[in-house]
């Protein structure tokens, strides 16, 4: 049994961890964008292809207390590291986070780190100099009141980057902060769904995966291929498992929109690819069924009205960070307000970093939600 830590924004603890609960394993406390959990050697695979709303899977290498330098290199060396890399593979401490501890130069302890790494490995093999010719591994440090934890990371790329995506456009959504939008909403389904600010197609897109149960990373590698640990036959006979679990017998009404044709155009490429990994997936288990598309028009939202007379509205409007300005994020806050009569019966979350949202659009929410999303402090905005 190993000792994961999975990473997410900063407010979306409680999704991720019923995330990890649903795949079976038990969760073993949370920290601020951080989820840990105990898992078997099949979790380094399932998790890093299953979970929607984290951003990166570490195995916890060594957790332990350290008041001085002495005491931080030997916690490392004492971890099993020979048995996670090769002889000619690159140790990179990527990154350290210190709060209130003795030891506090971020510079030091990767040094620190990557010394005690190599010297395992070197006393280990018998070996004083090492090629770093192979691939890189990257390792992340936490420091808490003087309690280290060593983290091994096993996605590599942020688990964000599903790989369907090929143009995000100029500010794109991420596609964790869109599934964690999907789940603060209890979006099922069976409920029409609708994008008025589309833009790449995020939210529609990962909608559709959720819908059709496909794993959002059947379509991308991941840093544990390069591991000393990886089982190339199991990794193949999970993703065949989560292939199988494709619903393709249900029916979906999920839309979007954008007043920008170019956006349209971005989004249905970008659904299509995400689409096409699941088709490729199925056909690893010998199956020609396909899931449906999400549509996409071209429209200004004002021009809207609801085709049903219950559903929801989850969308991304302009924050007026890096499209446009306050000013005209503002503007088009205030014409959103039409949105409330035009979809009578319909629920509708809005998630921005602006704190004039609620007086802007006229309609003070029924509940509100923080989510930090890159750099940005944002706020969703939930109307019951």
């Amino acid at each position: 049994m190993n000792k994961y830590v999975a990473l997410c924004a900063v407010g979306a603890e409680r999704i991720l961890g019923n995330e990890i609960k649903q795949l079976g394993y038990k969760l073993a406390g949370n920290a601020p964008g951080r989820v840990c959990f105990l898992g078997d050697s099949d979790a380094l695979y399932r998790t890093n292809l299953c979970l929607r709303t984290s951003d990166r899977v570490y195995i916890l290498m060594a957790e332990y207390t350290a008041s001085n330098f002495d005491d931080l290199f030997d916690g490392c060396y004492d971890a099993n590291w020979q048995d996670f890399f090769f002889k000619d593979s690159r140790v990179v401490v990527d990154k350290v986070r210190i709060h209130k501890s003795r030891i506090n130069s971020e510079h030091t302890v990767q040094s620190m780190i990557q010394k005690a790494v190599y010297k395992k490995l070197g006393d280990i093999w018998r070996m004083t100099n090492f090629p770093e010719t192979g691939e890189r591994s990257d390792i992340r440090i936490y420091i808490e009141e003087n309690n280290v934890m060593v983290l091994l990371d096993t996605s590599g790329e942020a688990l964000h980057k599903r790989g369907y995506r090929t143009d995000g456009g100029v500010a794109p959504l991420r596609e964790t902060t869109a599934a964690i939008l999907l789940q603060e909403m209890l979006w099922r389904r069976k409920i029409p769904l609708h994008d008025p600010f589309c833009g790449s197609g995020t939210i529609v897109t990962e909608a559709t995966l959720y819908a059709y149960n496909v794993a959002p990373g059947l379509g991308r590698h991941f840093a544990f291929e390069n591991l000393a640990i990886f089982n190339q036959q199991r990794f193949v006979e999970i993703k065949k498992e989560e292939a199988a679990k494709i619903r393709t017998d249900v029916e979906c009404r999920i839309t979007g929109s954008d007043i920008d044709p170019a956006a349209v155009s971005r989004a249905k490429l970008n659904a299509e690819h995400a689409c096409v990994t699941a088709g490729r997936a199925l056909q690893m288990i010998g199956s020609d069924m396909k899931i449906q598309r999400p549509d996409f028009i071209v429209s200004d939202f004002a021009e809207l009205k609801a085709p049903y007379d219950d559903g929801m509205i989850i969308t991304n409007p302009p924050y007026g960070e890096r499209i446009g300005d306050v000013e005209q994020a503002e503007e088009i806050y205030r014409k959103m307000a039409s949105m409330f009569e035009d979809f009578p019966g319909w629920q509708i979350g809005v998630i921005t970093n602006q704190k004039s949202f609620q007086s802007c659009v006229g309609k003070y929410a029924s509940a509100l939600k923080s989510i930090k999303t890159g750099n940005l402090d944002t706020t969703l905005y939930i109307y019951k």
